[in-house]
């Protein structure tokens, strides 16, 4: 479970996250909805339809307005590459947010990844001129509007992306929304932020009845120190209880989800995960596992 920038870990700022830096450092450790990958891996099929040597980004947004239905949504995803590559677009084209912020708006009945790739862009970005927008467009998902699932959860990461403290309300409103993915998101982008609010949510979530709800809740807890995330850390470590509960799970998923634990578990100081970590070296059929529930005990100076 994991991409666009994917899968459980990234640590949260004090006061709003640092722009720019704090969607990488989240996205190493949160388990991240499984369709940002899909999408991402399906655009490679249709390539050589847009010749990318030596674009910038006002190229893209350039084609984006005037191109075609499918050139729009490949020029889109190509911008989200570009930004994503670790330029700072903003300082060489000032207008460059605005005039996405403009195209997001005016996107609506358009194929739908031609959002979804700019809402991706604009996360990457990091600039919190986008958040009204987005806001505007998550609070619509809220009552009931739109009907893109996809787009919704890619609006839903940017915010927690851009890391600006006004999406908190919003986020923790969508961390109880009766659709898990949306739920999954939310908790997701709240882990980029440390305000009451946002932890209080993240606390919730340790109760929810989906896996990755919880998982991703105690992931983010886990990188404040909050032991309130053992218990569920303790699930994560156990194979066999996540082989029972999470019908489906491919063996590189369940390891995936296992090595996310040992980090979190690194983190907190409990006897219950020094349980854990210690079973998991002496018998876990993982030597990737193995290794990590090792370091993780290492780290905290205990004894397999």
């Amino acid at each position: 479970m994991t991409e666009a920038p994917p899968v459980v870990g990234e640590e949260g700022a004090a006061s709003p996250p640092e722009r720019g830096k704090v969607p990488t450092r989240i996205l190493e450790f949160f388990f991240f909805p499984l369709v940002m990958v899909a999408v991402g891996v399906g655009v490679f099929v249709l390539f050589g339809l847009i010749t990318t040597e030596g674009k910038r980004p006002r190229d893209y947004v350039s084609l984006i307005r005037s191109g075609d239905s499918n050139r729009r949504w490949q020029a889109a995803f190509e911008l989200s590459k570009v930004i994503g590559s670790g330029k700072d677009a903003r300082a060489a084209d000032p207008r460059l947010v605005g005039d996405m912020v403009s195209l997001f708006k005016d996107a609506e009945g358009d194929d739908p990844r031609v959002r979804r790739f700019l809402a991706l862009a604009l996360g990457r970005l990091g600039d919190s001129q986008a958040v009204p927008t987005l806001l505007e467009y998550v609070k619509g998902v809220r009552r009931g509007e739109g009907n893109d699932p996809e787009t919704h959860v890619y609006a839903v990461w940017a915010l927690g992306a851009i890391g600006d403290q006004s999406a908190v309300p919003e986020l923790v409103a969508l961390a109880g929304h009766d659709d898990p993915g949306l739920r999954k998101t939310a908790v997701h982008a709240l882990g980029a932020f440390r305000s009451a609010d946002a932890t209080a949510a993240l606390q919730t979530s340790l109760g929810d009845a989906v896996g990755d709800v919880r998982w991703n809740a105690a992931a983010a807890l886990a990188h404040r120190g909050d032991l309130s995330a053992v218990p569920v850390l303790e699930e994560m470590l156990d194979r066999e209880r996540l082989g029972r509960g999470s019908e489906g799970m491919t063996p590189d998923q369940t390891e995936e989800i296992l090595l996310q634990a040992v980090a979190g578990a690194a983190l907190l100081h409990d006897p219950r995960l020094d349980e854990r970590l210690t079973a998991l070296v002496r018998d876990d059929p993982s030597l990737k596992v193995r290794a990590a529930a090792r370091r993780g005990l290492e780290r905290r100076s205990v004894s397999p």
